[in-house]
């Protein structure tokens, strides 16, 4: 018989070597696997032309039910080894998003993105799109496109019309805070300004005046520092925005939005994400404060 240890020592320490170089820093939780062990999944319906936000209809004018959640329909949701470690892509063909089971609060959160090919309809011609939800809380479909949670937005979008890495979007009926100087066609993010109140029925986009994301077809880095109602977008190390004052609107009033999952959007473009890790925080990091402050 052939002395196969030889070969079964190598790859056992091929794939150790794998592990050690995919293994996050002391502190940091990994929170990507090979089968999403630790998200849900949620799609919305397929786009259908001039449906200005209203979901499908059947024969009778009556709402058609969304896909719904754990139903992977055309595989949107996929992830697959590469160098040893786990990259999901998300095929961006139906409006939903996979989320984390849990609810976290007070945190950093690190992953890379990298855009794929492929686009679909309502955004053709518009700038590939995805996003980071945070502080994300009740059910899926509380949005313009029936597809998301309450939540905030860490935009992911090419940089093209006034799109940018790290832009700040309200989503269903959430609310914050933003230092902000009203540019042309919309509200662009400047430390040094006022505070800008936005959110509710003002569904605002603040943008960041330029981008810093890697080329397409190259991993850009992003960041997220959620602490106490105050958040930071950090691209490629740089911060591009600060939120403050996470909350949403209820019966007029703001109520702090301050905890909860963390989604990621599939929206009409094929998106890829990798090396997703979070750590508790026990308050915002230092060097962040001069962000907030007097604001």
């Amino acid at each position: 018989m052939r002395n196969t240890f030889p070969l079964l020592a190598a790859a056992a320490l091929l794939l150790s070597a794998a592990a050690f170089r995919t293994a996050p820093p002391k502190g940091w939780e990994p929170l990507l696997d090979p089968t999403l062990s630790k998200w849900q999944t949620y799609l919305s319906h397929r786009h259908v032309p001039g449906d200005k936000g209203q979901p499908p209809t059947d024969a009778q004018g009556q709402p058609l039910p969304p896909i719904g959640y754990d139903k992977n329909e055309a595989n949107v949701f996929s992830v697959a080894l590469q160098g040893g470690e786990p990259v999901l892509r998300i095929s961006g063909e139906i409006y939903g998003c996979v989320f984390t089971k849990q609810d976290y609060t007070n945190y950093d959160l690190k992953l890379k993105v990298k855009w794929g090919q492929k686009k679909w309809l309502p955004r053709l011609n518009e700038p590939r799109d995805s996003g980071i939800l945070y502080n994300s809380q009740g059910e899926c479909g509380a949005d313009y496109w029936h597809s998301w949670m309450l939540s905030q937005e860490f935009q992911v979008s090419e940089y093209q019309k006034g799109n940018a890495m790290g832009d700040y979007w309200c989503i269903a009926n959430s609310a914050a805070d933003i230092a902000a100087r009203r540019g042309q066609d919309t509200l662009r993010y400047d430390p040094a300004a006022p505070s800008v109140q936005l959110g509710g029925a003002n569904n605002a986009h603040f943008c960041y005046a330029a981008s810093i994301e890697h080329p397409k077809g190259e991993w850009t880095e992003l960041e997220l520092i959620n602490v106490n109602g105050q958040s930071l977008h950090l691209v490629n190390g740089q911060v591009v925005m600060a939120v403050n004052h996470s909350s949403y609107l209820k019966d007029g009033q703001r109520q702090p939005l301050t905890h909860g999952k963390i989604q990621l959007q599939s929206e009409a473009a094929e998106v890829f994400y990798k090396g997703i890790t979070i750590k508790p925080l026990a308050a915002m990091p230092a060097q962040y404060a001069k962000y907030f402050a007097g604001k």
